[in-house]
């Protein structure tokens, strides 16, 4: 493509937006605060084209997502906070930091074609020494217990699953997959006594140590216990479609029939289609 977009150019859009003279009302009204669904839409957008393997668009997707940093640092410049080339040059001397195998004196620049480039690292090594970096960080920052810094505001599934890796890295964890499925066993049984008590607070309680539990289960099989239930709800939709398409053919619904008619779909739906 001829006289591509750049960076720069994107900058520059950004604070056309905010121009309080011709600027667009509702980028106007934005706030850090207001803006932060649209990031966590779009980040996830980005996911669902990756696993969808939606190549063709994941690009977009992309820029959707790098528009929200933009507008954060447009923001940050307007209020005095930080601007666009602290947010890269902080990225930047980060990912220097956490990359001794590659940089070992620090320089981005200086260390091309250095030691750090002979592979002598392994992957195990790279990620431990990754975690104690990132812990020599947490602790300059004053956070000295093993679970400060792992954002509230994450996905409940994803917070557990860094809640637990971060456990796991001082010791607190079960050896085997066995223990975990153990434990999700405990909190059916534990979840089934508390709905029979009635209490609804209870059995509240009871169902977020089943999913935390869950979730320990997908850490300790290597998956993402985010992405795992994403696939499942795709299939469910998928399945209960076939179910509604069937039924349409029928000129019904699904509150038309019963419930054994419908559980009678639902395992068809899941046969894989004739050849």
């Amino acid at each position: 493509m001829n006289n591509a977009y750049t960076v720069e150019d994107l900058q520059f859009l950004m604070s056309q937006l905010r121009n309080p003279d011709g600027g667009c009302p509702w980028d106007l009204k934005q706030t850090f605060a207001s803006i932060v669904p649209s990031t966590i839409e779009e980040a996830y957008e980005v996911a669902e084209a990756i696993e969808q393997e939606d190549f063709e668009h994941l690009h977009e997707e992309l820029g959707d997502l790098l528009f929200q940093v933009i507008f954060y640092a447009q923001l940050g410049r307007e209020e005095g906070h930080f601007d666009f080339s602290r947010i890269v040059d902080t990225l930047v001397r980060k990912l220097v930091r956490r990359h001794p195998h590659v940089f070992p004196t620090g320089d981005l620049y200086g260390d091309q074609g250095g030691e750090g480039h002979s592979g002598a690292v392994d992957e195990q090594q790279v990620k431990a020494n990754w975690e104690a970096i990132k812990a020599e960080e947490r602790q300059a920052k004053g956070e000295k217990g093993a679970l400060d810094g792992v954002a509230v505001g994450l996905p409940a599934l994803t917070r557990a699953a860094k809640l637990q890796k971060r456990a796991s890295q001082v010791g607190f964890d079960w050896p085997e997959i066995d223990g975990v499925l153990a434990k999700v066993e405990e909190e059916i049984q534990e979840l089934r006594e508390a709905i029979a008590s009635g209490s609804r607070a209870h059995a509240r309680e009871e169902m977020g140590d089943l999913l935390f539990s869950c979730v320990n289960v997908a850490r300790h099989l290597k998956e993402d216990p985010e992405a795992a239930l994403r696939q499942c709800n795709r299939k469910f939709e998928q399945r209960f479609g076939a179910v509604e398409s069937v039924l349409k053919a029928q000129d019904q619904q699904p509150a038309d029939v019963s419930l054994e008619e419908l559980d009678r779909l639902w395992e068809e739906s899941k046969r894989p289609p004739k050849q």
